[in-house]
């Protein structure tokens, strides 16, 4: 199958994505229509115009089905003002459909849910769940979707990122045609930056040229109040001693008159923004679960990323690159310098990787 999109999903994925996670009882015990509708509004106010979600995420696509159809929502947004972005496959925390059957259900229920006639893109949901064979021929399923014109672009998001360039390079052999988009989660941050070290070339080299990097404080690892503890309990994949690590370095940061939030985002969203080119693209899903985190958030990035005609822009498209000040770059440098020095051997740990051993821990508590 030759397939050939007629824009380049590159040339219309905004620097910013609100998450739909935060819709979801991973990330609040009670999601609600109110609520959901208040953030996506004040968030478009503020420049958003792509969210991305998943049947996983539940309810997210209800949720957000509801408020992007509201009478409030529609007399000042089109539908082609946005990209709406979900996810096939990951069904619930231990099962995974990837069959034919349940990719072509799945697109057709999101749909319903976000109440739209098209979808702008849809990822494989966390590829590393099931084997490569069940994702290549559920991203075939995605390519005749797109001929059929219910699916603009496809691609694929986990994890691993061994796994998603395996993937995407053997989709291009078998396609004709490079992947459009990888989604990879809590790789570019303040704690682990191993997509910029290593993934973005993988990427490229399979010629996708397009990234969203997700969950830029680590799935809210990089708080100061730790891991969120919502209606699926603590289900974070950090270890204990990672935990401890982050804690003291907030507390630290805390001390400085910053808050690890601010920093974490303002980190991913600067190194997102550095990474991205003319050709390539790296876009940061970021999140909220109210107008006030919405608005803290934005705030944030406002200090990284720069507007024109009230979206937020790129660094490339020969506009302003930044807002920050010579003075606020310092400062954060010096902040992100004493976080990394203080997570010592958890630096660039990544989840499933074999902890520090005792000696490398006892080295990291003499830095804490």
């Amino acid at each position: 199958m030759t397939l050939q999109p007629s824009t380049a999903l590159k040339e219309v994925l905004p620097p910013l994505i609100l998450g739909g996670a935060g819709f979801s009882y991973q990330l609040t015990t009670e999601p609600c229509p109110e609520r959901t509708r208040e953030v996506l509004v004040r968030a478009f106010e503020l420049g958003i115009r792509a969210i991305d979600t998943s049947p996983y995420y539940e309810p997210s696509e209800e949720l957000l089905g509801q408020s992007l159809s509201h009478p409030d929502f529609t007399a000042r947004y089109e539908r082609d003002e946005y990209l709406l972005i979900t996810k096939v496959g990951r069904v619930s925390a231990t099962k995974s459909d990837y069959s034919p059957e349940w990719i072509r259900y799945s697109v057709g229920r999101s749909l319903e849910r976000l109440r739209t006639s098209y979808l702008d893109v849809v990822f494989c949901h966390d590829i590393e769940l099931v084997s490569e064979e069940n994702v290549i021929g559920a991203i075939g399923v995605l390519y005749e979707l797109v001929l059929s014109g219910v699916v603009r672009y496809v691609g694929i998001s986990g994890y691993p990122i061994d796994t998603l360039a395996s993937v995407a390079r053997r989709s291009q052999e078998l396609y004709g045609r490079p992947l459009d988009v990888i989604q990879n989660w809590a790789q570019l941050t303040l704690q682990n930056n191993r997509l910029e070290r290593e993934g973005l070339r993988a990427f490229r080299e399979a010629g996708v040229s397009c990234v969203c990097s997700s969950s830029p404080l680590a799935s809210g690892l990089l708080r100061d109040e730790g891991v969120p503890i919502a209606a699926l309990g603590d289900w974070h994949p950090a270890p204990e001693g990672l935990r401890k690590a982050v804690h003291t370095a907030a507390m630290y940061v805390s001390s400085q008159g910053e808050s690890m939030v601010r920093l974490a985002l303002h980190y991913a969203l600067q190194r997102a923004q550095h990474c991205s080119t003319s050709d390539t693209r790296v876009g940061t899903i970021l999140g909220g679960t109210s107008v006030a985190e919405i608005e803290e958030n934005i705030t944030t990035a406002a200090r990284v990323l720069a507007k024109y005609d009230g979206k937020w822009i790129w660094s490339s498209d020969n506009l302003p690159d930044t807002v920050s000040s010579n003075e606020d770059l310092r400062l954060n440098a010096q902040l992100f310098a004493a976080v990394h020095e203080i997570l010592g051997k958890w630096r660039n740990y990544s989840f499933g990787d074999e902890q520090p051993s005792q000696a490398e821990e006892a080295l990291v508590q003499t830095k804490l």
